[in-house]
């Protein structure tokens, strides 16, 4: 079986033979791979200043057949080439031991990840994921590593506004008891990046059995999952070079809960004040402690 060329060898081997404006917008590829991932044709083309069109011929003179092929190889490079251990590495090189810079490049990474966010979580994709949290008759979370306390809080913070959401962070045999669980008429929230491991397999098969809406969180799977869900929500981690950070998985959930809340204002502040009843009753005394 040939090699399939790696993405810099694909750009450097057709910079030549393009036009101009493709040039711009493959070089744009080599720099912001990460962009690329998660950003829509019409982003990516603002950002290079050209049409959405040229962008689509940018990536098919590459030798890609559109640009979900091409985010798809972007997607495997970048899972194959970034170990924990060689982000974290990576990371500490930009920082150069200075504990300053290492709140100015973090503080930076944030910032970029949440102009990616705007760009990239249109309206209409804002207000179907809102709507499919309000219409769920469950909302089941999955998100295991760093991401099972994602979707615990998302989890938390769901039930405390009266919607019945239950968090996955099992992973092995005891994801059993919960999936067991999905029913016609749930939702399934996925964060889940990197790769498709067995558990995330099994979950939406059982969710596609049940006729579940699917909700993924990813930077790196929609690509390859987008035929499988009902609604991709692009999030960048930072840099999928450098150690991954979740401002804007954070920020776009707190986005949802106050798009949820603004879809049943009646029914969240009702269930926030019996929140805060019951609290009083098990203190004894007046509690109105924040809910969010």
């Amino acid at each position: 079986m040939a090699k399939v060329p790696a993405f810099e060898d694909r750009v450097n081997a057709c910079l030549g033979q393009i036009s101009p404006a493709e040039q711009r917008v493959a070089r744009y590829f080599q720099d912001n791979r990460e962009e690329v991932l998660i950003a829509s044709a019409s982003a990516l083309a603002k950002q290079v200043g050209t049409s959405d069109a040229t962008v689509v011929r940018a990536a098919k003179s590459l030798g890609f057949t559109g640009m979900e092929e091409l985010r798809r190889t972007l997607a495997i490079e970048l899972r194959r080439d970034t170990s924990p251990a060689g982000r974290l590495a990576r990371t500490l090189s930009e920082v150069s031991g200075d504990p300053l810079s290492a709140l100015n490049v973090t503080l930076d990474i944030h910032q970029k990840s949440l102009d990616d966010l705007r760009q990239n979580i249109t309206p209409s994709l804002f207000q179907s994921s809102v709507r499919a949290i309000v219409d769920a008759r469950r909302i089941f979370i999955f998100g295991i590593g760093p991401s099972s306390a994602i979707a615990e809080y998302f989890s938390i913070q769901l039930s405390r506004f009266g919607i019945d959401a239950l968090s996955l962070t099992q992973t092995g045999l005891l994801l059993a008891d919960g999936v067991q669980k999905f029913r016609e008429g749930d939702l399934l929230a996925v964060f889940a990046y990197g790769r498709v491991y067995p558990e995330l397999t099994v979950l939406l098969n059982q969710a596609e059995q049940c006729s579940m809406k699917k909700m993924l969180f990813s930077d790196t799977l929609g690509p390859t999952l987008r035929n499988r869900v009902d609604l991709v929500l692009p999030v960048a981690r930072g840099r999928s070079d450098m150690l991954s950070m979740h401002t804007a998985t954070l920020a776009l959930i707190e986005g949802l809960l106050v798009g949820v809340a603004t879809e049943r204002p009646k029914e969240t502040i009702a269930n926030l004040e019996s929140l805060n009843k019951l609290r009083t009753e098990l203190a004894g005394k007046t509690m109105n402690l924040p809910a969010l």
